[in-house]
């Protein structure tokens, strides 16, 4: 039986919280969210219409699961979510959903963490070929990337970015920034770390933001999303440079 992508990305939150002790609290907290998003994401009906009631009836359940494993702010803000009517929580939900960008809130990660199955699923399911495009933001979402990724091609690789909310893939130029489409090599930072050889810091010094980019080519287990979240030393790196991300992932990081 083929493995689905939710389980490749289960697994290897498994494999690099067994490799990374500092960041297996926070890769524990993804597994368990990632389950839950499995599931919402194969009771989904096959169809591209967007209809948040089909998710509704399972708010709830997805509140209770974050409240028990979550850290805080983000069991509190669940825990108060839970006491908001259907009414309201549909309302909330259609918020975020309509917004072009990911909370920085709790309650807009809570949003983000329930909402992002969905999304993929819509995404997965779309007729029609993304067209080639050096847009910044997701060509069928327009949400910001969360990670880039190179891929091996001929003697080379190529570069993509991958969406924070529907996990849509699209190609973007190697050099080029995806915050202000700043090229000139110069202005462009590259960080690396030993210990992740796999995974660097893509800086803009003419903006200030960066992404960071899993690289295939020199580990071709990696799983981009996951990778990107357990790698927290480049984040900090990142920070004490005072770079700041382009788009936080869904543990807010």
């Amino acid at each position: 039986m083929n493995r689905c992508k939710w389980d490749l990305r289960i697994e290897r939150a498994d494999e690099l919280a067994s490799a990374y002790p500092f960041a297996a609290e926070a890769l524990r907290f993804y597994r368990r969210v990632a389950t839950f998003q499995k599931g919402l994401y194969w009771c989904l009906p096959e169809s591209s219409a967007c209809d948040l009631d089909v998710l509704l009836p399972k708010f709830p359940e997805f509140l209770s699961k974050i409240e028990s494993a979550a850290p805080d702010p983000l069991a509190r803000s669940a825990h108060e979510w839970l006491r908001q009517d259907t009414d309201r929580s549909r309302e909330l939900l259609e918020l975020y959903w309509r917004s072009a960008s990911s909370g920085s809130s709790a309650e807009g990660l809570l949003a983000w963490l329930f909402l992002q199955p969905y999304a993929e699923h819509l995404a997965d399911h779309a007729s029609g070929v993304l067209e080639k495009t050096v847009s910044a933001v997701c060509p069928f979402c327009s949400r910001k990337p969360v990670a880039g990724v190179l891929r091996p091609e001929g003697d080379g690789a190529k570069r993509s970015l991958i969406c924070s909310m529907c996990a849509t893939e699209w190609p973007f130029g190697r050099i080029l920034c995806p915050a202000c489409g700043e090229e000139d090599v110069d202005k462009l930072a590259i960080y690396t770390a030993d210990r992740f050889a796999h995974v660097r810091v893509e800086a803009c010094d003419t903006c200030g933001c960066y992404v960071k980019t899993v690289d295939l080519t020199k580990n071709g287990h990696a799983v981009p999303v996951v990778d990107e979240l357990a790698t927290i030393p480049l984040n900090l790196w990142a920070q004490e440079h005072r770079y700041a991300k382009v788009q936080a992932n869904i543990l807010g990081i």
